[in-house]
């Protein structure tokens, strides 16, 4: 070999991590997707990654009912990165892919804005339905 090699990670490469149901969970979510991104030197905006899964896990913690853990999952892609949070509801997450027209945020407001930005900053996003809820999910792509 004439030089040095470069690592390049396994595609895909994937976490599951297991969250307690509790506004706790949240800047744990937050520090293992900006750790995992970082590990594996994914080229995705771990800032965004981080706000985004931030959203993500406490529209769980929020929304559901009960004491069943949430589940993140982050997955990196040749493309990117996609970040899942699997919650104990069946219900869709309100208007993550179809924004209810005209009402915008109230920005004096604490809440509604995590849709929003869930939508405005990830290049897709969606929801799922799962054995034992849904997940919701976000991509976002390789920075060039």
């Amino acid at each position: 070999m004439n030089g040095p090699t470069l690592y390049e990670p396994p595609f895909p490469a994937s976490w599951r991590v297991e969250l307690p149901h509790t506004p706790a969970a949240v800047p744990v979510a937050r520090a293992l997707v900006r750790t995992a991104l970082t590990e594996i030197a994914s080229s995705a905006d771990t800032d965004t990654a981080e706000l985004l899964t931030a959203e993500l896990v406490a529209n769980a913690v929020e929304h559901t009912a009960g004491e069943d853990p949430i589940e993140l999952v982050i997955e990196l892609l040749p493309t990117g990165c996609q970040v899942e949070v699997h919650d104990s509801s069946p219900l869709p997450p309100g208007d993550l892919t179809a924004p209810r027209p005209p009402d915008p945020p109230d920005p004096w407001q604490e809440h509604g804005r995590g849709l929003l930005l869930i939508r405005t900053l990830s290049s897709s996003c969606g929801h799922r339905a799962t054995d034992s809820g849904k997940a919701v999910w976000f991509r976002l792509p390789a920075r060039g």
